[in-house]
């Protein structure tokens, strides 16, 4: 395929697919319209970049699906002064968005290949407002700093407390909540309103692998 083809198929995603499931912020369009989602996607599957579909990754992983990603980003509310967390990089195309909407994005991958390979990608874009590391963040990272927004990429049993403790008073975080075992999980904002208040609102039902080490602690009966 080539690039006027890769062109034409961003258009037609942003029409066919993000626009229908109600993604209308005109920035986040933007951001979805304009960065190349096929430079994130290994050769065997770059003629499905654009696809509604799940992507396959290293490691058994996967790329949301971009009409997940497009309402991942926009209930986020981002603006040009936030700094926002990413918990699981993966191939780095939703952390180039971020980086696009935002001040800047620290973004945590336990898998070291997919952090040394979207720091390649996003050199590659001269996008440079994102600071990505290695690690195990399924229960907390950078303890201590607080985000305006914060994006868990992976499912999660339930929202890890710390992760709203890092929120900002007015922070937004997105998490897909679920167990692996179920066939639907339930998305979800979270929003710091008080110094011990959260404010939870239910999205769309979805999807998505959990997050590597994420799974509910297993209960023994005695």
């Amino acid at each position: 395929m080539d690039e006027m083809n890769f062109e034409r198929a961003r258009y037609n995603m942003i029409e066919q697919q993000v626009r229908p499931w109600a993604v209308l912020d005109p920035a986040v369009i933007d951001v979805l319209g304009s960065l190349p989602r096929e430079r994130f996607v290994s050769s065997a599957y770059r003629r499905l970049a654009y696809s509604d579909t799940r992507i396959p990754l290293d490691h058994d992983e996967t790329m949301m699906a971009p009409v997940v990603e497009g309402r991942l980003l926009q209930a986020l509310e981002l603006s040009p002064d936030d700094q926002v967390l990413e918990i699981g990089t993966g191939s780095g195309y939703i952390t180039a968005c971020l980086a696009r909407l935002a001040h800047g994005v620290d973004s945590v991958d336990i898998h070291e290949d997919f952090t040394a390979a979207a720091r390649d990608r996003l050199r590659e874009l001269g996008i440079d407002n994102a600071n990505l590391a290695t690690g195990d963040a399924a229960h907390g990272w950078n303890g201590g700093r607080q985000y305006d927004a914060i994006a868990l990429t992976g499912a999660v049993a339930e929202v890890p407390d710390a992760y709203r403790q890092a929120l900002n008073i007015g922070g937004r975080l997105f998490a897909i909540v679920g167990e692996a075992s179920q066939p639907i999980m339930e998305a979800v904002t979270v929003t710091r309103v008080g110094d011990r208040e959260w404010s939870v609102e239910s999205l769309f039902d979805t999807w998505i692998k959990p997050l590597v080490h994420a799974e509910r602690p297993r209960r023994f009966d005695f």
